[in-house]
């Protein structure tokens, strides 16, 4: 439905929040790119400077990347989360993977003593795509379906807060992901996720954070 207002300033307010919800709903989830500027002028019925002013302010706010000659990306669901992505975009891989750790080490040990049934359904088809993605090739894929299974184990935990603070830096935890595998899918450098999710699965608190913590030490590598 078109989105009309008498004042442009409300207007571009308007096409920002109906951005922003695309965004957080993960209609547009993180690493994927927006539809093009003519598309989202078709979408949503308002003048291309409208939308580009738009764009402009979630990227300025950390939601968007614009690419010049590729498109704009989706790096972020929040502000908060935007401002974690600036701040540590260029920090030591390790020190992101230390702090990686210590949150999913937490996060597994709270996730093997309270997981549900359907938190177990969804680790249990996350972990094949996980699998897939790798056999794939694709490095990109591969890094999605992982942070996605991650982001499943903090959910597990079913600690509100945690969950979000672990969302609000996937956009860092991805890029650091991202650097591991910058050299491609090699044999040598594949984790197995099976002890880990096995382990929630039993209620092993002690060998779930164990395994969460050795990932740790292999993003080292």
């Amino acid at each position: 439905m078109p989105l009309t207002s008498p004042r442009r300033s409300r207007l571009v307010d308007q096409v920002i929040a109906e951005l922003r919800k695309q965004i957080v709903s993960g209609e547009w989830p993180v690493g994927s790119r927006i539809p093009t500027e003519p598309e989202l002028v078709e979408q949503l019925g308002v003048a291309r400077n409208t939308v580009r002013e738009a764009v402009r302010a979630l990227a300025h706010n950390g939601l968007l990347d614009i690419r010049q000659g590729s498109g704009t990306y989706v790096v972020a669901t929040s502000e908060l989360a935007g401002v974690m992505h600036r701040r540590f975009a260029d920090s030591d891989p390790l020190d992101v993977a230390e702090l990686r750790g210590a949150l999913e080490v937490r996060a597994a040990r709270l996730a093997a003593r309270r997981r549900t049934e359907q938190d177990l359904v969804r680790l249990a088809a996350l972990l094949e795509r996980r699998e897939l993605a790798w056999r794939s090739g694709d490095a990109e894929r591969f890094v999605e379906a992982d942070a996605t299974l991650h982001a499943a184990v903090v959910s597990a935990a079913h600690n509100e807060v945690l969950a979000a603070v672990y969302a609000d830096l996937g956009g860092v935890l991805r890029a650091g992901l991202r650097a591991h595998v910058d050299e491609g899918l090699r044999p040598e450098a594949h984790v197995d996720h099976e002890r880990l999710v096995t382990a929630i699965q039993e209620g092993d608190e002690e060998t779930a954070a164990v395994e969460a913590g050795s990932y740790t030490s292999a993003c080292r590598g």
